[in-house]
């Protein structure tokens, strides 16, 4: 994705960026090439922060790693944040080494997909062996998953019998698998139907199927939740809750209205295609959680557990999700 692109989709935007006046700000910081940006988009384009009595202020940044952590996870332990979505290993793995942060609010089951060449004689899990596998980083939700599976129902681990490559970014990945300088990579899941539509690949293993089959629940576990800083949250509890309530409109919007997703793929996507903007739409429509309750967060600690007795903690970088993690109401 270009940096012309990135420009045009913060100034899509910053359209419907008013005078904050006397609310209460909230910063969100989330990745260029990140799903968020279609709900954040549709909070801005209809007022949604404003009905709620807040002022939500976006800005899209870098999906690069820093010292091994995402920029937006850089920017919220920095101060300059009030908003991010990361995965909950992820959280509880920086909240462990010392992190004020808190996760207040689902956002999805955002996985993603091993991408290969149509030819390609990876078909699922059991052929991962002896191949060079793409990774954001190794410790990527996406990859640790996998691991899991295959420890569980193929007694291998591939980060042993594969070469996992990490390329760093969503963007260079994508490179990698185009180029072929990998096998396979598992891309995030909004990134996946701009390669698999427009070239010869496909999706040859949802990771979404594998967090159902290891959580062993039909529930659909939130892998993605909102967070904050715990200064903020103690701060501007209210402010917090007015961004669930404003989430939860922008919700109802996009799974209800078609028409706001054609406006999403001409203001924020970077194919002009509408089988993408279709894939995608249907994608976020399957992945985005709406509501959590207890029983949801029991059901991540269920698969937390799970992940760390099968792939070992040193595989999910932490040894227990700590206290605090989850505020589920706020």
């Amino acid at each position: 994705m270009s940096q012309d692109h990135v420009a045009a989709q913060q100034a899509a935007l910053d359209e419907h960026h008013d005078d904050p006046g006397d609310l209460p700000v909230m910063r969100a910081r989330f990745e260029h090439n990140g799903s968020p940006r279609y709900l954040l988009y549709t909070i801005k384009r209809f007022g949604f922060d404003r009905d709620h009595g807040f002022h939500l202020d976006v800005e899209l940044v870098s999906d690069a790693l820093e010292d091994g952590i995402e920029t937006v996870e850089e920017l919220l332990q920095e101060g300059h944040a009030d908003l991010i979505d990361i995965d909950y290993i992820s959280i509880a793995r920086e909240r462990a080494g010392g992190a004020d942060i808190v996760a207040f609010h689902p956002y999805g089951r955002t996985v993603g997909g091993l991408v290969a060449p149509e030819d390609s004689d990876i078909d699922g899990l059991e052929d991962l062996s002896g191949k060079r596998i793409g990774v954001v980083r190794r410790l990527d939700k996406n990859w640790i998953l996998t691991r899991a599976a295959c420890r569980e129902f193929h007694d291998f681990d591939p980060d042993e019998t594969a070469t996992p490559v990490e390329a760093g970014s969503k963007v260079e990945l994508t490179r990698m698998i185009r180029e072929g300088e990998v096998d396979a990579g598992f891309q995030f899941w909004q990134i996946i139907p701009e390669i698999t539509e427009t070239g010869p690949y496909e999706n040859v293993l949802p990771v979404s199927e594998l967090v159902q089959r290891l959580s062993k629940t039909d529930n659909k576990l939130p892998i993605a939740p909102f967070l904050t800083s715990g200064e903020y949250l103690d701060e501007q509890t209210e402010t917090v809750r007015a961004f669930t309530d404003a989430y939860r409109d922008a919700v109802d919007r996009l799974v209800e209205d078609d028409e706001i997703w054609e406006e999403i793929s001409d203001q924020l996507m970077s194919y002009d295609d509408p089988e993408v903007m279709r894939a995608v739409r249907d994608g976020w429509r399957d992945m985005v959680v709406r509501d959590w309750d207890e029983d949801s967060v029991e059901g991540m600690y269920r698969l937390f557990d799970h992940l760390k007795a099968v792939a070992g903690a040193d595989a999910l970088g932490v040894e227990e999700i700590p206290e605090g993690t989850f505020e589920v109401d706020p």
